[in-house]
């Protein structure tokens, strides 16, 4: 893959991901927006979040000269607080419909 292919990759993966990890942010917020399969939605965009950041992540730094992973990482971070917040709700919900 030339440098400039990789840098634009790179770049489309981190927005892409930073795009997952908002949405989802305004999910754990707005949570009735969905309704019940909110939590499962946002699980969904929490993992997808992680994914495209670390995979944006490993082609930097394999492929970019003089990579700084500082945006794919704090987009990594939205998606570990989109995946914290969104799996309490779901536990939250699997709990009531037990009781």
């Amino acid at each position: 893959m030339s440098a400039e292919s990789a840098r634009r990759n790179v770049r489309i993966l981190t927005w892409i991901s930073f795009a997952t990890g908002v949405i989802g942010g305004l999910l754990v917020a707005f949570p009735k927006v969905i309704g019940a399969g909110s939590p499962w939605v946002q699980l969904a965009l929490g993992v997808a979040t992680l994914v495209l950041a670390f995979r944006a992540r490993k082609v930097g730094i394999a492929e970019v000269e003089g990579f700084d992973g500082r945006l794919s990482l704090a987009a990594a971070l939205l998606g570990f607080l989109v995946l914290f917040f969104a799996g309490q709700a779901a536990y939250g919900m699997l709990a009531a419909a037990t009781n």
